[in-house]
């Protein structure tokens, strides 16, 4: 049997070790790095629990234990590590998600407690993109504005409902959800088109630190489809993402979502990682 050192649950303390290690990778790293910059390291406001892998002043690894399972700069031995403390915690995660190899591991010896998956996205190509786009940007595409709201949620669970395959509205009746988009508007990283009342292109920002941001929740309305919105929209999000927020643009991709890819590849993304997700 392999021996492993024991992870433990990092506070406060830890803080410039975890950011050293997350800022390695600013991108691969942009959802977890948001989290510890905008709250901190103690549970209670980060909503989980930082594990981490090596002595204090030592760290190697780390894994973020909340509403998603995110592995970060994880060897084989700090896998071993936090599956075996995923498997005692049980489950309280509605996904694994993270760079592939690691998630892999990580899947491969918590399948066996905590399986089935409900559904596992193996390749998901990650992209980047620092310079303006290569596309002209859409001048329609605006913030959403507070009022706006209630026009763009249909469009953000249709997005959900599509892309993970179940509704947000489940579970708390989607409080959690509806909330979660009014605070994008709120603080002005959530945009769309709206036409005659009608959401033709919509995206949000949804992690942001000083190196990177990440673009997620991207959606074209079915009947306009195959229209070069998603160019164009995503070229106005863009602009707006170096010019506010920062100077790298990132997002992931499932491999099979072929028009998506194509349309963030005309945009001027390149992909830089491949991240796989286990969803519950």
């Amino acid at each position: 049997m392999l021996r492993t050192s024991a992870s433990r649950v990092l506070d406060d303390n830890d803080r410039d070790e975890v950011l050293q290690i997350l800022d390695a990778d600013p991108v691969a790293n942009v959802f977890v790095a948001s989290r510890v910059r905008s709250v901190g390291l103690s549970p209670s406001r980060l909503g989980g629990q930082m594990w981490g892998f090596g002595p204090r002043g030592g760290l190697t690894s780390l894994c973020y234990a909340g509403a998603n399972l995110v592995p970060v700069n994880a060897s084989r031995e700090a896998v071993h590590a936090f599956a075996d403390r995923a498997r005692k915690q049980g489950r309280r995660c509605s996904s694994i998600v993270g760079p592939s190899a690691a998630v892999e591991h990580l899947w491969e010896r918590l399948e066996p407690h905590w399986g089935p998956a409900r559904a596992i996205r193996w390749a998901q190509p990650v992209m980047s993109i620092s310079s303006a786009p290569l596309v002209a940007p859409d001048p329609l595409v605006k913030r959403v504005r507070p009022e706006e709201f209630g026009t763009v949620l249909p469009a953000c669970v249709a997005m959900f409902t599509e892309e993970v395959g179940v509704s947000p509205d489940n579970g708390d009746g989607g409080a959690l959800y509806r909330s979660r988009v009014a605070e994008l508007i709120r603080i002005g990283r959530s945009y769309a088109r709206i036409d005659d009342g009608r959401v033709v292109f919509k995206a949000e920002i949804g992690a942001v630190t000083p190196q990177a941001c990440q673009i997620q929740g991207v959606w074209v309305d079915p009947l306009y489809r195959g229209r070069g919105h998603a160019s164009a929209g995503m070229a106005t999000v863009v602009e707006q993402a170096i010019k506010y927020f920062a100077p790298v643009v990132t997002l992931y991709v499932n491999d099979y979502n072929t028009p998506a890819r194509a349309a963030y590849r005309r945009v001027g993304f390149a992909e830089v990682d491949t991240f796989t997700s286990v969803l519950f």
